[in-house]
């Protein structure tokens, strides 16, 4: 990577980090590397194994590019690259968990890793308990002496509740267990795990690293406790990503701090509107004064991205539908971080002890780079479609 300062502005730092353009005759990006077989010198190094790259799933140009400009963001000792964001869920867990080892899991986690958990997991021998999302060092009475891995996620997927990280670390390592948390929605520019005590951080790159909806991939980043044992795991399954795949991320980075901070500022000026409202009950964003987790946020994080949900005041699934299918600018999709408005209804049935009444349907909203006054426009739609049900 390009030796550049120290003290240097993030946008400086997503433009720069990764690659050195010298060690590509000068060209600005990294080549895309499209590899399997790599070819030895002679016997004596193909036995021993003594170059950089020796096949196509250790490693290319490619991928180091991306990790280096992620350990750059993460201060990791190293970091994989997946071919989604689920696979960057499963291979730590997979990693650092065995046959009689427990997992202590948030409640409030994304569903596909509950579903991993409840299903490969337990198939495997391995026990998982889910705790509340606001347990904080109280997370110690759950700790037994198999517990292996503490799995964070704040703010809470759906819900967006707020975990004290460093007091659940505090705890976990007094008892020898790794801390892994999933840091998509604020990304290492709002909050850099590692540095309040998290082992193991996990991107699902599609959303905002990507940026543009027409990529899948995952990025995991370890501290150097954690990382032989990671990337052992990672090279022993196989589980690669596409060189393509890897070079639109790297070059979605560079963008990422000025698309961060349009979907980060049109989004608290749409859920501050949308606490004045008639028809919405609540509004879920960690960055509001009004939310239970802010001040969580405000100490540990340095800014909030385009995610958060919002409550209808009563109305069941009816009024749910009627508010979506008003929109016309608001795509009605999963995933989030790209360039486009997004709306999806929650379902939050999948909980085990964090089930609070929540008085309406929860719709959780991705706020793209349109213009504010145009969504609050198609919002406006959806209120009106709900009211006309009365």
């Amino acid at each position: 990577m390009t030796k550049l300062p120290k003290d240097i502005g993030i946008n400086t730092l997503l433009a720069h980090a990764g690659h050195d353009p010298n060690d590509y005759h000068g060209f600005v990006n990294p080549p895309v590397v499209h590899a399997s077989t790599v070819l030895f010198p002679d016997t004596e190094t193909m036995l021993s194994r003594n170059q950089r790259y020796t096949y196509g799933t250790r490693g290319t140009p490619t991928t180091d590019a991306l990790a280096s400009a992620v350990d750059a963001l993460e201060g990791s000792a190293g970091t994989i690259c997946v071919p989604s964001g689920l696979a960057a869920v499963t291979i730590p867990l997979l990693a650092f968990l065995s046959s009689g080892d427990h997992l202590l899991c948030v409640d409030s986690v994304y569903n596909p890793t509950r579903r991993f958990a409840d299903g490969l997991l337990k198939r495997m021998g391995i026990e998982t308990t889910y705790y509340e999302p606001e347990m904080g060092a109280d997370i110690e009475r759950l700790i037994r002496p198999n517990t292996k891995v503490v799995w964070t996620e704040s703010p809470g997927s759906n819900t967006f509740e707020m975990q004290d990280i460093p007091a659940i670390c505090e705890v976990a390592h007094r008892h020898d267990a790794i801390v892994m948390m999933d840091n998509t929605w604020a990304t290492p520019l709002y909050f850099k795990p590692l540095d309040f005590g998290v082992d193991i951080s996990i991107h699902a790159a599609t959303k905002y690293p990507g940026g543009h909806s027409d990529v899948l991939l995952g990025l995991v980043s370890a501290n150097e406790r954690c990382w032989t044992q990671l990337h052992d795991t990672h090279i022993t399954m196989g589980c690669c990503s596409g060189p393509d795949d890897v070079y639109q991320v790297q070059r979605g980075l560079k963008t990422m701090g000025i698309r961060l901070d349009r979907h980060q500022k049109s989004a608290l000026e749409i859920a501050r509107w949308c606490e004045g409202q008639d028809g919405i009950a609540s509004v879920l964003h960690p960055a509001l004064p009004s939310h239970p987790g802010y001040d969580l946020w405000k100490r540990d994080f340095s800014g909030s991205s385009g995610l958060f949900s919002i409550v209808l005041d009563g109305g069941g699934q009816d009024a749910a539908a009627a508010f979506l299918d008003a929109l016309t600018i608001f795509g009605l999709g999963y995933s989030w971080g790209g360039h486009e408005s997004l709306a999806v209804l929650v379902n939050l049935s999948d909980r085990t002890v964090a089930r609070g009444d929540y008085g309406g349907s929860v719709i959780r909203l991705q706020i793209g780079l349109e213009d504010p006054a145009d969504l609050v426009a198609d919002l406006e739609r959806g209120l009106a479609a709900v009211k006309a049900l009365d």
